[in-house]
């Protein structure tokens, strides 16, 4: 299969990578679903990280957030870096459900966050922008220096929508593409895992550790580590 998605890879013009938590585990960032990862070791994950709960307890979403979802030292591994070197000879972009910006950090410059970014956070009143910094080294409910509100991360929460121009973009990226390397995620969260329906191209690929149930869709398979699944392929012109 290794050669198979070479050759899809080399045929293609125009690349989408679509991306989950399994794409950022080896830079150290637990993923979600898995036996050991987020939600198996933590109660009522969901519940905390929901609309409802960052309103009404903005204290405990706030401790539980800076614990569990921020890791300021997380640098791109080789799946991120391999994925931004094509796109010197390939149209790439990257449709990502992932919040931790290593897309970005590794160079790649299309990139649709469908759920937002822990490095983005803005006042809740009068909208000022803060980095991740300001968010870590605050104590408590981070408040905004300028007019003292609460400071929301720029993260789509449980029980909010996506942003439609976000939408609108990937959806126009996976309908254009000629190839579409699902990575990393178990295709199990919608709306965004139903993004793949868009796909019009001549190859569905997905690389994931674990078998998920749009395998049978696909013409590509490939169940093993992103980083080892990548160090196999080449990049050519």
């Amino acid at each position: 299969m290794i050669n198979k998605l070479q050759n899809a890879i080399d045929s293609a013009n125009k690349i989408v990578f679509f991306s989950g938590a399994g794409m950022s585990t080896a830079s150290g960032i637990p993923d979600f679903r898995s036996a050991t990862g987020l939600y198996k070791n933590t109660y009522r994950a969901e519940e905390m990280l929901s609309h409802t709960f960052f309103e009404y307890y903005p204290e405990d979403f706030f401790e539980f957030y800076k614990e569990k979802m921020l890791y300021p030292e997380a640098k791109p591994n080789y799946a991120h870096e391999f994925i931004a070197k094509l796109q010197d000879y390939k149209d790439v972009s990257v449709v990502t459900q992932n919040i931790d910006g290593l897309h970005q950090a590794a160079g790649s410059k299309k990139v649709f966050e469908l759920h937002g970014s822990v490095l983005r956070n803005y006042c809740t009143r009068c909208h000022k922008f803060f980095d991740l910094d300001y968010i870590i080294n605050s104590d408590g409910i981070p408040k905004c220096d300028k007019c003292g509100s609460i400071i929301k991360p720029d993260v789509v929460l449980y029980e909010e929508g996506l942003d439609e121009d976000v939408i609108n973009g990937a959806v126009r990226a996976i309908a254009s593409a000629d190839l579409l390397v699902v990575c990393g995620t178990s295709l199990v969260v919608y709306p965004a895992a139903g993004f793949i329906r868009y796909f019009r191209g001549d190859n569905l690929a997905i690389v994931n550790r674990d078998a998920t149930s749009y395998d049978s869709e696909c013409d590509i398979v490939i169940h093993d580590d992103l980083v080892n699944t990548f160090k196999q392929l080449k990049i050519r012109d």
